[in-house]
């Protein structure tokens, strides 16, 4: 009944309304934009460096993994101000992406697996190479030809 006399008020729409605004990074000015991508962006690179600075210590590996992984999800969630979480998501899992956001994605949670619940110091390290490796093709997809580019560049070196 609630619902009902919501949608015939117009206060269903309104809902809906402030949903999108708040889901739509356009609702924030360019400027606003820009900057919470360059705070959680450089939040992202901070927190891989210290995490591989933490490598280096004694029992640092756990650190480095959750730092490192921090630094990641950082990174990749600084894009959700430029686009928008919504358009963000979509862009991701598009077919072109596909692979390389699962990859990704089963990497950064099988990083602290590895660390936290098996205790497998070189599985982790592997699994950070991993996060490495499929965050860098996944990020090259945005470049138009880059990818063409990187393959192209390492069969001509391998043969």
């Amino acid at each position: 009944m609630e619902k009902l006399r919501r949608v015939l008020s117009g206060h269903e729409d309104e809902e809906q309304g402030l949903t999108a605004q708040v889901l739509d990074a356009s609702t924030l000015s360019f400027g606003t934009r820009v900057k919470w991508f360059a705070i959680c962006f450089a939040t992202g690179i901070f927190c891989s460096i210290l995490g591989t600075a933490f490598l280096w210590l004694p029992s640092g590996l756990k650190l480095f993994a959750v730092f490192y992984t921090i630094g990641n999800i950082s990174a990749l969630a600084s894009t959700c101000f430029l686009m928008g979480p919504v358009k963000q998501l979509k862009k991701m899992f598009e077919p072109t992406r596909l692979i390389a956001t699962i990859v990704m994605l089963l990497c950064l949670i099988c990083t602290l697996c590895a660390v936290f619940w098996w205790g497998k110091r070189g599985l982790a390290l592997l699994f950070c190479i991993l996060q490495f490796l499929a965050m860098t093709w996944y990020s090259l997809s945005y470049i138009p030809f880059a990818r063409d580019a990187v393959i192209k560049c390492f069969t001509s070196c391998l043969s």
